[in-house]
């Protein structure tokens, strides 16, 4: 049965826009932290790091986040480990975010001009230093318009979470429509929502990147 679409159900779906950003924050600033591990682990020197790191990186960029979701939420359920939704769609996205922005900060590191390394090197700087003082201050501005880009993806990313039963603004729209069902009104309203989300953080991505490319020109 047809039910009609009220400002109940809209203010419904206006909170749970705070969970899809909760999670968003909570899978980019946990997954920055394990990003940056992973940009250091790939442009070491020892071959032991970088390997390992390279694998992750393939290894995770191969999986759906769909399926990392699966093995956190349902896999480990079977040993034991039964997370509660948020908990289990964060962690999952927290290792797929990780995996991407380590890649991203990885390449933005590797541009930096050769001779900014030796000239550290003939400071007598040590590589931590020379990554600290003098390559990472550079390459976080040259990494800013990617990793604002994929925050983006990360927001857009939360609607997966819906498939474990965590009520962001998704699966708020599936639980509305399934007691009203009216999916055109409904899912055309979080697409808007998404879309509210989304362009301001695309716009600004593509303004930091227009800049640096007349910066370099």
């Amino acid at each position: 049965m047809i039910g009609n679409f009220s400002w109940t159900h809209l203010i419904y779906l206006a909170q749970s826009i705070w969970w899809t950003l909760l999670l968003s924050l909570i899978a980019f600033l946990l997954g920055s932290i394990g990003g940056f591990g992973v940009m250091l682990a790939r442009i070491s020197p020892r071959r032991w790091l970088r390997l390992p790191a390279l694998l992750y990186i393939e290894s995770i960029q191969g999986i759906p986040l769909l399926i990392l979701l699966f093995i956190v939420y349902y896999g480990l359920s079977v040993y034991g480990f039964a997370l509660p939704a948020l908990v289990a769609a964060g962690l999952a996205m927290m290792v797929y975010t990780s995996a991407y922005l380590g890649d991203i900060w990885r390449g933005c590191v590797e541009a930096m001009p050769k001779p900014q390394w030796e000239a550290a090197e003939c400071l007598s700087l040590t590589r931590w230093q020379t990554l600290r003082l003098v390559i990472i201050p550079q390459a976080l501005r040259l990494s800013l318009p990617p990793t604002v880009g994929f925050l983006v993806q990360v927001i857009k990313m939360t609607s997966l979470a819906s498939v474990i039963g965590f009520v962001e603004l998704t699966r708020a729209g599936q639980i509305i429509n399934n007691s009203i069902f009216q999916p055109f009104l409904i899912f055309s309203l979080v697409g808007a929502f998404y879309f509210a989300l989304c362009y301001p953080l695309s716009r600004w991505s593509e303004a930091m990147e227009n800049k640096l490319n007349v910066g370099n020109r």
